[in-house]
């Protein structure tokens, strides 16, 4: 699977706010200014970048975005 059609997977799973950052990655692959890795990660790189990813403390900021959220799909569906 190429990278843009994961990238277009993802980006299918967000709200539109992200779509633009996914949308400028897929643009960088297709013009080649984006590469992707000669290596892909290992198993126990990966998993070691999940534990650091899930470590950091998630900010007030993130909270207060991800409640509103649920506000906004029901604003959508009425």
């Amino acid at each position: 699977m190429s990278p843009t059609t994961i990238l277009e997977r993802i980006c299918g799973l967000f709200a539109s706010d992200t779509n633009e950052h996914l949308h400028s990655i897929s643009d960088a692959l297709l013009k080649g200014t984006l590469q992707e890795p000669a290596h892909p990660m290992s198993d126990q790189e990966l998993a070691r970048a999940i534990r650091e990813f899930r470590s950091v403390p998630v900010s007030d900021r993130t909270i207060a975005r991800l409640s509103q959220r649920p506000l906004e799909a029901s604003r959508r569906d009425v």
